[in-house]
């Protein structure tokens, strides 16, 4: 996908009955579909069943079975309640009648109250760093074939990396990572539903990977298994995915071949609009 425009299309899920949608996918080069694809999906699913009024805060979420690329997925949304001030419900996503991904979303009518957020972390600004596609061009021969291959693929989210390491010689570091994002394209201008769609789409990218930091050569990305076992999100302010967004990711833990990741999303301006929890399957290939 080279564009944004080419991810709504994927998120606007078609209709089929109250309740009930399809969906297809696009690889972003994995044989799996992609987890960040059909948690969105499913957000969408789940938006178009709730009143306009109402914007998602928070969503828990658990993928099941690896889905499959050539085929098209089923979208089941269960009402669970609709309250004065917060709309629950549960969306299964389902492949050849088994639930793949499973996820709960809550909306909440717009409410005043207390309002405070940590700092954003101080790194260098977008404009001084380079993105995925301009490391390919510039140091794509020096790459392994694995890592090429995958950051070569055409995305509809530019990502720029604060921190650069090097693929071939992965050195052991603290588990922290940070990576400025935004759509490749303008978002249309008054969806906010469809700007948490896209950001979570995007919250899929570079969570695990996190996880491999403290290990280097001996948990290099080619040779590990990584899945995302499960991911939450919470939504706390309004923003836009076509202009910058800071993702500030740790990991404060990996243990049972699983690594735990958090990361908190902010604006260029240091507003935080969002935060993240995945844990993930992590173990070496074999």
């Amino acid at each position: 996908m080279k564009h944004v425009s080419e991810l709504l299309q994927l998120l606007e899920l078609e209709q089929l009955e109250v309740n009930l949608f399809r969906g297809y996918s696009k690889s972003v080069g994995s044989p799996r579909v992609f987890g960040g694809q059909v948690l969105a999906q499913s957000l969408y699913a789940a938006i178009k069943t709730v009143p306009a009024d109402r914007y998602v805060h928070s969503l828990h979420s658990y993928f099941i079975l690896a889905g499959d690329l050539n085929l098209p997925i089923i979208f089941q949304v269960e009402s669970i309640r609709d309250g004065g001030s917060f709309t629950t419900r549960r969306v299964k996503a389902i492949q050849k009648g088994e639930v793949i991904f499973l996820m709960s979303a809550s909306f909440q009518l717009a409410q005043e109250g207390f309002d405070h957020q940590i700092s954003a972390p101080s790194v260098s600004p977008p404009d001084w760093l380079v993105s995925w596609d301009e490391l390919v061009s510039k140091y794509g021969d020096m790459l392994p074939e694995n890592i090429r291959s995958f950051l070569n693929l055409e995305r509809p989210i530019e990502f720029r990396p604060v921190e650069l390491t090097n693929p071939a010689l992965p050195s052991k570091s603290d588990p922290f990572r940070h990576v400025w994002m935004k759509t490749k394209g303008e978002m249309p201008i008054d969806n906010p539903s469809m700007q948490q769609c896209v950001l979570a789409y995007a919250s899929d990218y570079n969570l695990l990977t996190t996880a491999l930091l403290p290990h280097g050569n001996e948990a290099s990305f080619g040779d590990m298994q990584l899945a995302s076992l499960d991911h939450s999100m919470w939504f706390h302010r309004p923003f836009r995915m076509d202009e910058w967004l800071l993702y500030a990711i740790d990991s404060p833990s990996a243990s049972g071949a699983r690594g735990f990741t958090r990361g908190n999303i902010f604006t260029q301006e240091g507003v935080l609009v969002a935060s993240v929890v995945q844990e993930g399957l992590m173990r070496r290939k074999g």
